[in-house]
């Protein structure tokens, strides 16, 4: 959940300024204007759903109206600000930037694409839409426990039809801004792909340009599961950013499935 968290924030001040480059060791990933946006609160959503009841629709809608003004797209605004919110067939990359704490809570793969779905649906109940969010829990499920980055690979080229065989360097010239699951969802697992530690992931994905900060969350949420370091100066950098209840559902979240790494401690 720091990896999605982080992602998110770092991308934050490159999603409507881009910067592409072909070396993305050279992007700076902390900045004084980073700030948290809609993938770190509707992932806060979906960790607290997975705490107390799965009810998805109802965390999603009370998160978003608690920080109503997190750069939400139109149609997600129109959802949460509705009195009766109902699913607008979206394929949008909405699902896919929440799902991260479904990758980590359940149990096997197959309990946790049902999951996805479920999250997925109460919005983004396109066939693509469901599919990006089942991607991305796969690819955090496979790594945490322990699978290769080939096997990773494979298995979602496989069941879900992405093209993984591309590179960030033949992606990247004429990539543009994309908020769509097909159009996302497969170069920021490609970011993560090409990584050889969680930095480099997010900064790889940022390098696409486009979506930066959705892809550097989407991105950032496989590497934390297949890497399981993060540096200390990222942990605390979007600790400094989080409000105190985001980071106490934190910290309940990771005791919750027992990942208790080095970086738990207090805010």
């Amino acid at each position: 959940m720091y990896g999605a968290i982080i992602g998110d924030i770092c991308g934050s001040t490159y999603e409507f300024k881009n910067f592409k480059t072909s070396n993305p060791s050279e992007i700076p990933l902390t900045s004084q204007n980073s700030d948290f946006t809609d993938d770190t609160v509707l992932t806060c959503a979906v960790m607290e759903a997975l705490l107390r009841n799965r009810n998805y629709k109802k965390e999603v809608y009370r998160w978003a109206n608690k920080y109503p003004k997190r750069s939400y797209g139109t149609n997600f605004s129109i959802w949460f600000t509705s009195f009766f919110p109902k699913p607008y067939n979206s394929l949008g990359n909405g699902s896919a930037m929440r799902v991260s704490p479904i990758g980590w809570a359940l149990n096997n793969l197959k309990e946790t694409l049902e999951e996805a779905k479920r999250s997925a649906e109460i919005t983004h109940n396109h066939p693509e839409g469901i599919k990006g969010a089942q991607a991305v829990a796969a690819a955090i499920y496979l790594a945490r426990t322990g699978e290769s980055k080939d096997l990773i690979k494979n298995y979602l080229s496989d069941i879900f039809n992405y093209n993984l065989n591309r590179s960030l360097e033949n992606i990247r010239p004429n990539y543009k801004f994309d908020d769509t699951c097909p159009g996302s969802v497969p170069e920021a697992i490609i970011a993560f792909l090409e990584s050889s530690d969680f930095t480099s992931a997010i900064q790889n994905a940022i390098s696409l340009g486009g979506d930066a900060d959705t892809l550097a969350c989407i991105a950032g949420s496989i590497a934390e599961a297949y890497y399981k370091e993060i540096p200390k100066e990222l942990i605390e950098f979007a600790n400094s950013k989080l409000p105190k209840e985001m980071f106490d559902l934190l910290i309940r979240f990771y005791k919750y499935t027992e990942n208790r790494f080095s970086f738990l401690r207090a805010h």
